[in-house]
């Protein structure tokens, strides 16, 4: 199993990863589950190759699940357009569910069929929730943001949901706070700063911290309360140092831990009078300063003309995607270090917590233009902006396959939502991408050879001037 990826980063997936499948989802199913024993299909006739394939559907549909509740929060109920745009992505999501159903499909092409389809979605969720997010709160503009610098009062807020943000720094408005306490941000909430609607409220503050995973160092130092609105969230069972601010620790819809306090119906008025309770922030002093905001409607209009006379001076020569969602181990050290190895005249778009790798870097501007070499896109769902950019530089160009452009995709993956941006990249017909640094377990070579041979998906060997030799080159 899983011989084809090759590599030097799926050894533990080899000695793990003994089953072919199991499934019990049906009373007909084997004693302990279809496969629970090396079988190669179920009672039912499904193969290994169909389940994996139902569980990758599943797994696109969390992450377009994610997408679409926030799209939900912020869209205008009054709108047709809005709820058409909302009931297409749930009709996809039902149709979706029920191809997964027992005894449904045993047909590959209609599963492959399935997963475009579910692609395509992705592709619309992120165009929706983009549109929502600057209707909302107007187009991102770049902007520099200090980095673990802190004062006063704090509360820190980690994860996607901007609409709650919003509603946290009005209530603290409303309340003549705005001078008492700051709000920072932490991962995927940086590209808050960007967008002008919530640039003008008083109390929001700078970054704190990186991607996701060190929220258990950071909120243990942070002194103010701390607030979780989506994933990812780490729980006491996976690190005693949740205790040390699980009393200070806020949670929002969805998101929950044992012991944390969930903020109800929207009412934020216990999590400031906490916040007004607690010891002033001590111990973020930096003056560090990083920079987001280069949302792909903000980088077409300063910036699309210039991308252009750029490529035809010969002065930018490739475009490089290095993002996607960061975890922790030294093997993503390889996007820092693949960032860090591209060319000055190659230009650099990032979006997700993955840009936490090397977003610290000063990429200064592409040689003899004012293009920063670093563009980041924002939050995850942002991604879908890389994608508008190369549309528009491909018609601009006259080039008519997106693949004939001299652009190379780095794709760190942790969980679903990263999913339903390959998927959704995948439905675009875009070829040539690399994703890790591991393999994903639940692909087998069946499914992996038909990637390569239909897209040219490959998996990071963990050496990027093997993977990139050419292209770094250039």
């Amino acid at each position: 199993m899983f011989g084809i990826f090759g590599g030097g980063n799926n050894k533990n997936q080899k000695e793990s990863c003994e089953l072919p499948f199991l499934c019990w989802q049906c009373e007909m199913s084997a004693p302990n589950g279809c496969g629970a024993h090396g079988e190669s299909k179920g009672v039912c006739g499904k193969t290994a190759t169909k389940a994996r394939l139902q569980d990758i559907l599943t797994y696109g549909l969390r992450g377009l699940a994610a997408y679409r509740e926030h799209a939900r929060e912020l869209m205008d109920e009054n709108s047709a357009e809005d709820r058409a745009r909302l009931m297409e992505l749930d009709d996809v999501t039902a149709e979706t569910l029920y191809f997964t159903l027992t005894n449904v499909n045993f047909n590959f092409d209609e599963h492959i069929a399935q997963l475009m389809k579910v692609g395509n979605a992705g592709v619309k969720v992120m165009d929706f929730l983009s549109d929502l997010h600057t209707r909302r709160l107007g187009v991102p503009a770049p902007v520099e943001v200090t980095q673990n610098k802190a004062s006063g009062k704090g509360i820190l807020v980690s994860g996607h949901n901007l609409d709650m943000l919003e509603k946290l720094l009005q209530r603290i408005a409303e309340r003549g706070l705005s001078d008492k306490i700051g709000v920072y941000t932490h991962s995927e909430m940086l590209p808050a700063h960007a967008y002008p609607h919530l640039k003008k409220y008083r109390a929001l503050k700078g970054n704190i911290g990186k991607a996701w995973y060190d929220q258990t160092d950071i909120f243990s130092k942070w002194n103010g309360t701390c607030v979780v609105n989506t994933n990812c969230i780490v729980p006491p069972e996976k690190s005693p140092k949740v205790k040390n601010y699980i009393d200070r620790l806020y949670t929002y819809k969805v998101v929950g831990i044992d012991g944390a306090k969930k903020i109800e119906n929207d009412n934020f008025d216990p999590l400031i009078d906490h916040t007004l309770q607690l010891p002033d922030i001590e111990g973020f002093d930096s003056d560090e300063k990083i920079v987001t905001g280069h949302h792909y409607k903000t980088v077409l209009e300063a910036y699309g003309a210039k991308v252009l006379d750029a490529i035809k001076a010969g002065k930018l020569q490739r475009v490089w995607v290095i993002a996607g969602c960061d975890a922790p181990g030294r093997s993503r050290n390889y996007f820092r270090e693949l960032a860090l190895a591209v060319p000055q005249n190659h230009l650099i778009i990032t979006s997700s917590c993955g840009k936490f790798r090397f977003n610290d870097v000063d990429f200064g501007v592409i040689p003899g233009t004012d293009i920063p070499r670093y563009i980041d896109l924002g939050q995850c769902n942002d991604s879908n902006g890389a994608v508008h950019i190369a549309l528009a530089v491909a018609k601009a160009l006259g080039i008519e396959d997106i693949n004939e452009l001299p652009v190379s995709i780095a794709l760190m993956w942790m969980e679903q939502k990263a999913i339903i941006i390959l998927l959704a990249l995948l439905s675009l017909g875009i070829k040539d991408i690399y994703i890790g640094p591991r393999a994903p377990q639940f692909v087998n070579d069946e499914i992996y050879n038909f990637l390569a041979q239909t897209f040219n998906l490959k998996v990071i060997s963990g050496d990027f001037k093997k993977d990139f030799q050419k292209e770094l080159g250039a």
